[in-house]
């Protein structure tokens, strides 16, 4: 499998929600500024407060997914790592893993494969072990096959 290539193709995935996530946000301002006032101030009120907490919503979103992105891009892809870290991919008798942004299942190259966080309970059991290591997921006990 082509870490680089599925590097680029998670930076792709994210920057789609990076898209989704600035249009909902900017949709959500522009209803908060367009609440035309009314003889009702407080239901005018409570139209730009619901607008404005919705704009912060899309807001904290935007951000997150923008941190997954410098995640990725920190990603090295030179040498074999001995043992699982960030930015490993990782073949298991479970599957395929690659410790870096949480996107959950994904097929890639006809593979399927889990793109875990390090902080996940999966990934978690996983940083620092090497081929032939055993980890448990899923209630079951695996075994790490190789490290890319």
């Amino acid at each position: 499998m082509n870490k680089i290539a599925l590097i680029g193709y998670l930076k792709e995935l994210l920057d789609e929600r990076l898209q989704v996530a600035w249009a909902a946000m900017e949709a959500a301002q522009e209803s908060a500024n367009d609440q035309s006032k009314s003889s009702m101030g407080d239901k005018y009120e409570t139209s730009r407060s619901m607008g404005q907490l919705d704009r912060n919503m899309h807001a904290r979103q935007y951000e997150q997914i923008r941190q997954e992105r410098l995640i990725l891009e920190r990603i090295g892809v030179g040498e074999l790592p001995e043992r699982a870290a960030v930015g490993s991919l990782i073949d298991t008798t479970a599957g395929w893993f690659f410790i870096s942004v949480s996107l959950g299942r994904l097929q890639f190259e006809a593979t399927d494969l889990l793109a875990i966080s390090s902080a996940s309970p999966v990934g978690i059991s996983l940083l620092g072990k090497k081929s032939g290591d055993k980890f448990h997921f899923m209630n079951q006990e695996h075994e790490v096959s190789g490290l890319y």
